[in-house]
């Protein structure tokens, strides 16, 4: 018989070695691990340091701006060509434009500025004007871009009609003199070129559809346009004083009217004026304020609609969030109750218990003190419970722990744990609350509290 044993070939399992490496790294994966499960199941509380602040009361509005404004008018019909730039002051006899009775003008300085440069004075003109745009631009207020081309356009007209006037002989020369006027201001006042209907606007003729854009039509007047006689050709305002109207309900009116000046913020510039108040209500009961300045009239002479913050209030304090407030109830009792402890800085009351005979013995339980009124402290519900008597000093008098009533508070955890201080609210809005700092029970500056209060409990110690 054929021997088959030597072809009977046996696997040979290698020795697992254990050495100083795998045993590191299977103790980093097992403390990674536990982090990890630790990380997902453990409450994350995070801190909030209080500091000093302020908040404002704003109301934004939408206003319509008014301005002692007088139209200029074509005395005869022809082509306009302004010299004066629009936002521009002009005084009395100063030129504004020209009128061209043949149309000849325009071609003339088409034609002479075709071969002709702006001076280094006129350049310089013309990058502050887009640098000055450039620098308060506002997404917001794309409107604002058509004003721009209109001012840009404006600049460059009047600095190559100069260039024209300059040479005045060649006009003359060309035989034009006699069919161009050169119109002048009437007023002293500032340059607008454009019309829309609300130039002779009173406050006792508001309605509220004056505000409403879709029905508003502004027409923006343009050199080198002919015009008829009778027809805008700009319009100049007069005066610096000018105002903005808004609509408003009674209350808020009525808090206007109060405070006689209101400071106002402009958005489209962030510069702040004060405004003197009056108040208008119209037929179908509708309530306008007209806010009238002293001031910043130029800045804003092309504008009609104005976008303006009332600022109406500031109170400045302890600055906190509004997620780290909690309302807590508490047990009221009169201060006559109230015994100051073997230590100075501990309060607390005599309580009367009864032992298992019956016989009634005081007990001296000390409690922390978290708001005051005039004749009551609130004080902790930890120890005290409802129905417990407590004795009043030097006295046979009994009160029987019953009142509770709630404070406002936030969670300091300077000590560690979750420590209640009691809250004097000045200001609110939908974020933060400015409450009064250097109270007795409450918090000073730089103090740590819990964000989010309903991330924790009572004392509980959160390092």
């Amino acid at each position: 018989m054929e021997d088959n044993r030597g072809n009977k070939i046996v696997k040979y399992r290698k020795p697992l070695r254990i050495n100083i490496g795998m045993v590191i790294f299977a103790v980093i994966f097992v403390y990674i691990v536990i982090c990890v499960f630790m990380y997902f199941t453990q409450k994350h509380i995070e801190a909030h340091q209080v500091t000093m602040g302020s908040l404002s009361s704003n109301n934004i509005y939408r206003g319509i701006a008014l301005r002692d404004e007088e139209i200029v008018t074509a005395q005869k019909a022809g082509y306009v060509n302004y010299y004066a730039r629009e936002g521009e002051r002009v005084g009395v006899g100063n030129l504004v434009y020209t009128l061209d009775e043949s149309g000849r003008l325009a071609d003339y300085i088409s034609t002479e500025n075709s071969d002709s440069t702006l001076t280094d004075r006129d350049l310089n003109e013309l990058k502050s004007e887009i640098l000055g745009f450039k620098n308060n631009f506002d997404r917001e207020y794309f409107s604002s871009v058509y004003d721009f081309k209109y001012s840009v356009k404006g600049t460059v007209l009047k600095l190559a009609n100069a260039n024209i006037l300059e040479n005045i002989d060649k006009i003359n020369a060309a035989g034009m003199s006699e069919l161009i006027s050169f119109c002048r201001a009437p007023a002293t006042g500032i340059v607008i070129y454009s019309v829309d209907g609300y130039e002779a606007l009173k406050l006792e003729e508001f309605t509220r559809d004056l505000f409403d854009p879709k029905t508003y039509e502004k027409t923006q007047l343009i050199g080198n346009d002919l015009v008829e006689a009778g027809q805008p050709v700009y319009k100049i305002s007069t005066n610096e004083d000018w105002s903005i109207v808004i609509q408003t309900d009674r209350e808020k009116a009525d808090e206007l009217l109060e405070a006689e000046y209101v400071k106002v913020k402009f958005l489209k510039s962030q510069d702040t004026s004060w405004g003197e108040v009056s108040s208008y209500t119209n037929a179908d009961g509708d309530i306008f304020i007209k806010l009238t300045f002293t001031n910043s009239m130029v800045t804003f002479c092309t504008d009609r609609f104005i976008d303006i913050e009332l600022i109406l209030e500031e109170d400045t304090g302890l600055k906190i969030p509004n997620s780290a407030i909690v309302q807590k109830e508490f047990f009221i009792v009169p201060k006559d109750y109230v015994v100051q402890g073997g230590n100075s800085n501990s309060y607390g009351v005599m309580l009367e218990t009864y032992g298992e005979d019956g016989t009634a013995t005081t007990e001296f339980i000390e409690t922390t003190i978290y708001g005051e009124t005039e004749t009551e402290y609130y004080l902790d519900d930890m120890v005290l419970r409802i129905g417990n008597y407590i004795l009043k000093p030097e006295s046979a008098e009994k009160y029987a722990i019953s009142k509770r009533g709630s404070l406002k508070g936030v969670y300091n955890i300077n000590k560690g744990y979750a420590d209640f201080k009691q809250i004097n609210i000045l200001y609110q809005n939908d974020e933060y609350a400015i409450v009064k700092s250097n109270t007795q029970y409450g918090l000073n500056v730089y103090d740590y509290i819990v964000l989010d209060s309903e991330a924790v409990e009572d004392n509980e110690f959160i390092y």
